[in-house]
């Protein structure tokens, strides 16, 4: 067994189709099914029942899938690191970011990679996270960085950032005293709306009180409820750094939310069955700093209770 056949038959377990596993790995079909065929000899074993509609796994090709999988994600790791080695990166990446983060790192990422690996070609899409989960199954994105799901996916997870939420307003008119999420009902609210990542965040957290949010407006663009709320009266519950800009600039302010301290879990996803290549991993392991950087620069100017008040 090799690794062109291991290759062949990840790539015909994942796809059940000997058509579409030959077109994945760029080789006619007799070529494919030739290896697979190759491959059942040397294992003596059966790997696939040949059905009129699909290839099906037997037991044997689902122990193999089990066991040659972190072959395939060793092999990546370590073409990542001798690519950092030779410092020689090149590629495509195709990613998905959440619109809360998009307006704040993001560019300035992007900007620094792109001069630091100019061989690299990044595609970036802006949106929400459900969609981004469509796409990366369908294979439309190679990763996607989301809030992180209250349900197994199917996905490989890569943890990115732990972030407070935190309740934003105007910068000359503060809110009276915030002890719990339960206070926040009480202001003039406009959040993102029920199909946003956000909000299903803090239903999530209200679900525990005898409470609920009743927002008078929803919004699913953030800058726009930043702008708003820049404007008058009203009040949000956002992530910080959705609002990184007008915090730096004293545009918002921020306030911590008492005992009821919110956090979202900021995530990467993608196929196992494609692992992050040399240029993926690199732009990570950038958006990953620049966050962490970007969450220490807000910590400090973000109102919190006077220790009177403390819980």
């Amino acid at each position: 067994m090799d690794l062109r056949q291991i290759n062949y038959f990840l790539a015909l377990y994942e796809e059940g189709s000997v058509t579409r596993a030959a077109a994945r790995m760029n080789v006619v079909q007799p070529a494919l099914s030739m290896q697979i065929a190759k491959l059942e000899r040397e294992l003596e074993q059966k790997l696939f029942e040949r059905t009129p509609k699909r290839m099906v796994p037997t037991s044997a090709g689902r122990t193999l899938h089990r066991l040659v999988t972190p072959i395939q994600r060793d092999l990546a790791a370590a073409m990542t690191h001798m690519a950092n080695l030779s410092g020689t990166i090149s590629g495509q990446v195709s990613i998905g970011v959440l619109s809360s983060v998009t307006r704040s790192v993001v560019p300035g990422v992007l900007m620094a990679f792109c001069r630091d690996y100019p061989d690299v070609e990044i595609s970036i899409a802006d949106g929400y996270s459900q969609t981004f989960i469509e796409w990366v199954n369908a294979g439309r994105l190679d990763l996607a960085v989301i809030n992180r799901p209250a349900r197994r996916l199917g996905l490989e997870t890569i943890p990115l950032l732990e972030e407070e939420m935190v309740l934003v307003g105007p910068r000359d008119n503060p809110p009276p005293a915030i002890r719990s999420l339960a206070d926040v009902t009480r202001l003039k609210l406009v959040l993102p709306s029920k199909r946003h990542g956000l909000r299903a965040e803090l239903d999530r957290h209200m679900a525990g009180l005898d409470a609920e949010l009743e927002p008078q407006l929803e919004m699913d663009s953030t800058d726009s409820i930043a702008d708003l709320v820049a404007r008058g009266d009203w009040f949000t519950v956002l992530p910080s750094i959705a609002v990184h800009r007008q915090l730096l600039d004293g545009t918002l302010k921020a306030y911590s939310i008492g005992r009821s301290r919110i956090a979202r879990h900021l995530v990467v996803v993608h196929q196992a069955r494609h692992p992050l290549g040399p240029a993926a991993t690199l732009l990570v392991e950038r958006l990953r700093q620049a966050l962490h950087q970007a969450r220490a620069a807000l910590d400090p100017i973000i109102i919190r209770p006077d220790k009177k008040h403390k819980d």
